[in-house]
């Protein structure tokens, strides 16, 4: 609990800061920050909070920080995807054309801790895929054979090319449910409610949630839309996911871009992220980044569910905090990763 003098001090470090108003409310209103934090933000400092969980198996996080340069610059690094979240945790990464090709995922290698499907069953599963995906693998792949490894990684790749262009395109074909696990889960469901869970994103860009909910059948004027895949580090084994951007058109002072997960091969069911990029009051060359992301899992639930929570929510906001402080950097220094 902070002493009077110091609540009072940081009180006042935050009606002098340059955080726009409306900024300034939500990161108060709707992200709990405390007025120490918004401080430390005007200060320059990183800062990071755990949001509360609206559902079992749901984890929070957002975190802000002052970067010296124009948002324009920011969100042009952004829109170059495969270039701006390259790093330590991301191995491989590519951008999907529109329309998305078989081609795109040309350059992602599938090795057998990828793609180990040799004793897959429906409800047993060590990656996320569906029923009739999953017997495919029985019965298209023969185990015995030399080529099983790159055939079953080709497989792999064909589903979610299928998916992925049926997703862009609205036609069938979509994975709509994972069958690996015991109990089914629908990727879609999970999604919505983290939508309901963040119902600021409304007042932000008015459409946005039914522009992600529905895509592409509920176009949003205006916006930017492209999908990429990348191969990430988490846990004890790399997943294989796809991702959603939409920049939304902004407004003479505010960015914004959300993203979605589209396909993750492990660990989660559903994610949404959330960046806003703030000019500074009075200050042509500085904004203030905010990102807010909520996330779904299975493995959330259920017995140590607690445990396994903490764990999880310690590493995303060090994470957080973590990526952050590159983007501050490459985008302050204009450097590639």
């Amino acid at each position: 609990m902070l002493t009077l003098p110091v609540a009072v001090a940081a009180i006042a470090a935050v009606q002098l800061s340059d955080l726009q108003p409306e900024l300034q409310t939500f990161l108060s209103r709707e992200l709990k920050f405390p007025p120490s934090d918004l401080a430390d933000l005007a200060a320059g400092k990183i800062v990071t909070r755990r949001l509360d969980a609206t559902a079992a198996g749901e984890i929070a996080v957002a975190g802000a920080v002052r970067v010296m340069a124009r948002k324009e610059v920011f969100v042009a690094r952004y829109r170059d995807i495969t270039e701006f979240k390259r790093g330590p945790d991301v191995l491989q990464i590519g951008r999907f054309s529109d329309p998305p090709t078989l081609e795109d995922l040309g350059s992602l290698t599938l090795d057998r801790q990828d793609v180990d499907v040799r004793t897959c069953r429906v409800g047993d599963c060590d990656i996320r895929l569906p029923s009739q995906t999953i017997v495919r693998f029985q019965h298209e792949i023969d185990w015995k054979a030399r080529d099983a490894q790159p055939r079953a990684a080709s497989l792999l790749k064909q589903v979610l090319f299928d998916h992925v262009r049926a997703y862009r395109l609205g036609g069938p074909g979509r994975i709509v449910e994972y069958d690996d696990e015991r109990r089914p889960i629908r990727p879609a469901d999970d999604f919505v409610g983290l939508l309901h869970s963040s119902p600021y994103i409304e007042q932000l860009v008015p459409g946005l949630p039914e522009h992600l909910q529905a895509f592409p059948s509920s176009p949003l004027p205006g916006a930017e839309d492209f999908l990429y895949w990348s191969k990430e580090k988490f846990g004890f084994t790399p997943f294989i996911t796809v991702t959603h951007v939409t920049i939304a058109p902004g407004t003479p002072t505010r960015s914004v871009i959300a993203s979605k997960d589209v396909y993750s091969s492990r660990y989660f069911d559903a994610s949404l992220t959330i960046t806003i990029a703030s000019d500074a009051v009075n200050a042509p060359d500085a904004f203030y980044l905010v990102y807010v992301n909520r996330s779904r899992a299975d493995a959330l639930k259920g017995p140590l569910a607690g445990l396994r929570r903490s764990i999880v929510e310690r590493r995303a906001k060090s994470s957080l905090e973590e990526n952050l402080k590159i983007v501050k950097q490459r985008v302050e220094t204009g450097s590639q990763p």
